[in-house]
């Protein structure tokens, strides 16, 4: 699917739309082979407000790509949409329509940062924000200055379908954002839904009793093989900390291969490393899958 992002007011909502269509066939273990047969739009916003609607006064910047379902032959549509809806704004806007749950949180945003800009005034003693004060004027050997300063924000948030077979959606939620300063933060979010039964797939579902810590050491093993090390001590000189104890943190995705474990930057690694993402093929963990979970009739495909 192709990306074009434009400057558009907080309002203007780009639609485009992209059509995923089915081969047909059935697959064995009770799963389909075939592409889910789904309809999708994308909604695609980049939206700038300035304080008090001064162009000389600092600004957010938000940026929204927003894939979701208008039409499906397998899930109810309603609970489908809701699913995509909360999975990328949160709960609080599940129950909206996808443009307005984009509109109501880019609102949102602003708001919040037009409120953290009252408060940062009322703290400082401040009643305005020069000009000089914008994040991209250097403001080193300022001293003093740095205390009057009320920096932009920006924030990107996206999701996109990782995998879309088999009756199921893997989907992933990637967020950025920074709040001044250099410090900037990242954070992926994995969902799976199951298309047949109209919910998620928690991760319990997937596995027999006591897999977490089974799954230990596989995704050590992992972490090593990638980072072309051979201890847990060398993993620890990059960057790497707590990984002795590290389990399954249920931000996972499924597909053919296997499952994809997301560990998030500040999770078990240093904000400077990229996050981990771990595969775990299903040869490697039979044992552990659950009868007839819809991860033990991927592996079957196999």
């Amino acid at each position: 699917m192709g990306r074009r992002f434009f400057y558009v007011p907080l309002s203007v909502l780009l639609l485009a739309t992209t059509c995923l269509v089915s081969s047909c066939g059935q697959g064995g273990g009770g799963i389909s082979h075939a592409t889910n047969k789904l309809t999708l739009d994308t909604i695609l916003v980049d939206s700038r407000h300035h304080l008090e609607g001064d162009t000389t006064k600092p600004y957010c910047d938000i940026h929204v790509s927003f894939v979701y379902p208008i039409e499906s032959q397998i899930a109810n549509l309603d609970s489908l949409q809701h699913f995509f809806v909360s999975t990328l704004f949160g709960p609080a806007y599940e129950d909206l329509a996808p443009a307005d749950a984009v509109e109501a949180y880019i609102k949102s945003y602003v708001d919040n940062y037009n409120r953290d800009a009252v408060i940062y005034r009322e703290t400082t003693g401040n009643s305005g924000v020069p000009y000089s004060l914008l994040p991209e004027h250097n403001h080193e050997g300022n001293g003093d200055a740095d205390s009057d300063r009320f920096y932009s924000y920006y924030e990107n948030i996206s999701n996109s379908i990782v995998y879309n077979r088999n009756e199921l959606i893997s989907l992933q939620v990637k967020q950025s954002n920074n709040k001044g300063g250099a410090a900037s933060y990242q954070l992926f979010r994995n969902h799976v839904y199951n298309l047949r039964k109209g919910s998620p797939v928690p991760e319990s579902d997937l596995f027999n009793a006591g897999y977490d810590t089974a799954l230990r050491q596989i995704i050590i093993a992992s972490l090593l093989e990638q980072n072309r090390v051979k201890s847990i001590d060398e993993l620890e000189e990059l960057g790497f900390f707590g990984i002795q104890e590290i389990l399954p943190n249920k931000n996972f995705l499924l597909n053919e291969e296997g499952i994809i474990y997301t560990f998030n930057k500040g999770e078990y690694s240093a904000y400077q490393l990229e996050a981990p993402e771990i595969l775990i093929p299903y040869g490697a963990i039979r044992s552990l899958l659950r009868e007839n979970s819809i991860a033990s009739k991927l592996a079957n495909l196999k």
